[in-house]
């Protein structure tokens, strides 16, 4: 039980650091790619990649200790976990089926756990790992979260999360609980940051009506002429803070405005280069040397391409993008496993030697 009090701690007091960004993009050839970042800015996150075969027992923990719902996978998982194993912040299941969590705070609340009820109790950190091991669809999902059976409870009062769940289909939608009752929302922007609402964010999107790609127009001031002092000035007055409105305006619109490429891979790589964009370097969070011993807030990227079943990620101690193909494992054989991101955290140099 103290170890995992230690993990949801841990989760809890990144928290205030969190800016974790999510995109969405669908190449020519209808592949489907859903990435985001996830940050931590107080600390050094311990991230690790989980394989969950079919016929997996699992069992969720509660805020008083591990003895909540018990469930077995149906399907083998992928997924990308932060602090805990359990704790599967981003991953895909090999029917297609994509889930992450975002972190929610003062908007999001759960129901109370009530001790009597455990055994149907599924923690609000563990939800991803119980939606990727037994739906292989977006409907599937909102029909099993919707029927009340499971109860979703917080195991910290500070984590609050809402989720992004998609699938092969390409649709996408945004799960908020908010006062104990779970609300989907059709996701229209393919774009989820943090706190406030959803909805507040669609909304919010209005004030930035104004923006368009390319370069504004040359125009006259009374007898004084106007003229953009360099390209994308119809972009001028997006927002470039890292707070979670500016973030979603500004992923939103990059993500609206991207090419559509031809495939894939070349989509996996569009959404790696626009998360470029939203990388946080250590130190603007903190007061003057304070900042923590870490390469950057953001701690990893990944982009995952739900048509063909690739998790795709790097890491801020390693740029280099690594692949997992689900299509290659075996997951009536396969043994469930964890292991970190990075044995070393060192990134990776090719040296050019000059002759």
């Amino acid at each position: 039980m103290k170890k995992i009090i230690l993990g949801v701690v841990a989760m809890s007091n990144a928290i205030v650091g969190m800016a974790c960004t999510g995109i969405s993009l669908t190449a020519k050839d209808g592949s489907y790619i859903q990435a985001r970042t996830i940050e931590g800015a107080q600390m050094d996150l311990p991230g690790m990649y989980v394989v969950i075969p079919r016929g997996e027992e699992l069992q969720s923990f509660t805020p008083m200790d591990a003895n909540g719902m018990k469930f077995v996978a149906k399907y083998g998982v992928v997924g990308l976990s932060v602090v805990r194993e359990e704790f599967i912040a981003e991953g895909i299941n090999e029917k297609g089926l994509s889930t992450g969590l975002f972190f929610f705070p003062h908007y999001g609340s759960y129901q109370p756990f009530v001790e009597h009820l455990r055994e149907k109790t599924i923690g609000d950190l563990q939800l991803n790992q119980w939606m990727l091991t037994q739906f292989a669809t977006v409907d599937e999902v909102i029909t099993a979260i919707q029927s009340g059976e499971q109860r979703i409870v917080g195991l910290d009062n500070e984590a609050v999360v809402h989720w992004r769940i998609g699938d092969t289909s390409g649709r996408q939608v945004v799960l908020e609980i908010i006062d104990g009752v779970p609300r989907f929302y059709e996701n229209t922007v393919g774009v989820l940051t943090n706190a406030p609402d959803f909805q507040w964010h669609l909304t919010n999107l209005n004030n930035y009506v104004n923006l368009f790609p390319g370069d504004a127009q040359r125009q006259i001031l009374g007898k004084q002429e106007l003229f953009p002092m360099g390209g994308n000035s119809g972009f001028l007055g997006l927002p470039g803070d890292a707070t979670p409105p500016s973030r979603f305006v500004r992923a939103a619109f990059y993500r609206a405005t991207a090419p559509q490429l031809d495939d894939a891979f070349s989509t996996v790589r569009q959404c790696f280069h626009i998360l470029n964009n939203f990388d946080l370097p250590i130190g603007a969070e903190h007061p003057q040397g304070t900042a923590p011993d870490i390469p950057s807030a953001t701690h990893w990227t990944s982009a995952i391409d739900l048509t063909h079943r690739k998790v795709y990620f790097k890491t801020a101690y390693n740029n280099t993008i690594r692949c997992i193909e689900l299509a290659k494992i075996d997951f009536d054989k396969v043994k469930y496993q964890v292991h970190p991101f990075d044995k070393v955290k060192e990134q990776p140099v090719e040296r050019i030697l000059i002759r």
